[in-house]
């Protein structure tokens, strides 16, 4: 299993505030994400001035406003954008968002990013999957909500515009935040490697950190996660989000499934060699005896340590003759057999 890529998921938690936006970068690093990824948008190009929240945005906004009025609120401008990817560069982290809009996508080209990220609204998008197609750039595609015809109609789309097949890698998600565990069908991720022969991760909605662990183990390359700095602000996805601790406590989680995956070979581990003497037995004489006895099964008992003969090779002790005197609760060794 190679190293997983995790993406901490800012989105929209900067609440339109760069400064926050920048915490938010920060933040990323100090958790062990390889990259930090925003949504870039300009509202006007995204969504209709009637358009209604979704559920979830509903439930996590105090005030009740359009869809166009609370993500005008969450826009950030095109230089915001390249001092976040200049930031973000400078910590060591890779610099990614997501574009809505075409012009989103122009902006984005500009500021130098060789990967795309795709988000699941936009898997039928044809326009939008084209123009990011010409790029020739490598793409992450989100896949949820979509069903395996739609996706291999979205690659289609983008092979044939000039992207790479081989640069796709595409994330299993479920579209809701939270999403319900009975929804999440991690064996997805199985499924797209399998059907689409690309590389595959997982886009978490879920609460907690064990749901992306388990995909990590299922061998999902890329995990993406939804952080913030504060799960109590207002905006649509904060309650979804993790904050700091528990965001490091899932790449902690990850990491150590990436050392316990192993090769696949079975055999016994450096550590557990030294412990095989210790926790194995070996064949002992069950009372004493004296030269010339012929041994019976009943005069062996296998006891720890297992430094001597192993009890597989039982069946080669017994019916033998003793060369000398032997004592109880002593290991058998091949020299004391005629």
């Amino acid at each position: 299993m190679g190293r997983v890529f995790i993406i901490a998921e800012a989105g929209v938690n900067h609440n339109g505030d760069p400064a926050l936006a920048h915490k938010l970068t920060e933040m990323a690093a100090w958790c062990g994400a390889d990259a930090v990824k925003f949504q870039t948008f300009r509202a006007s190009g995204l969504v209709s001035t009637k358009a209604p929240l979704a559920d979830y945005q509903s439930v996590n906004m105090k005030e009740k406003v359009s869809q166009y009025d609370m993500l005008k609120k969450l826009e950030l401008s095109s230089e915001t954008f390249r001092e976040l990817k200049t930031h973000a560069e400078e910590l060591g982290l890779e610099f990614l968002s997501s574009p809505f809009d075409h012009e989103s996508i122009r902006v984005l080209n500009e500021l130098g990013l060789e990967t795309f990220k795709i988000p699941s609204g936009e898997i039928t998008n044809m326009p939008y999957l084209r123009e990011i197609g010409s790029l020739g750039k490598r793409v992450i595609l989100s896949t949820g909500m979509a069903d395996i015809r739609e996706i291999e109609a979205a690659i289609e789309i983008l092979t044939l515009s000039g992207t790479s097949r081989l640069d796709i890698a595409l994330l299993h998600a479920t579209t809701e935040y939270p999403a319900p565990f009975d929804e999440v069908n991690l064996r997805a991720i199985v499924t797209l490697r399998e059907t689409f022969g690309l590389r595959v991760g997982y886009s978490d909605h879920t609460p907690g950190i064990e749901v992306p662990i388990a995909a990590s183990a299922l061998g999902a390359e890329i995990i993406e996660k939804h952080f913030t700095l504060d799960q109590g602000m207002e905006g649509p996805d904060h309650k979804a989000s993790l904050q700091a601790e528990r965001f490091r406590d899932m790449v902690v989680g990850i990491r150590n499934i990436e050392l316990a995956m192993g090769t696949g070979v079975k055999e016994a581990t450096p550590s557990e060699k030294k412990n095989i003497p210790v926790v194995r037995k070996s064949i002992h004489y069950n009372g004493s005896f004296e030269a010339g006895h012929i041994l019976k099964s009943g005069d062996l008992i296998m006891k720890r340590p297992g430094t001597g003969i192993s009890p597989m090779m039982a069946d080669n002790v017994t019916g033998r003759k003793l060369r000398h005197n032997v004592v109880a609760d002593t290991i058998v060794l091949w020299e004391d057999l005629l």
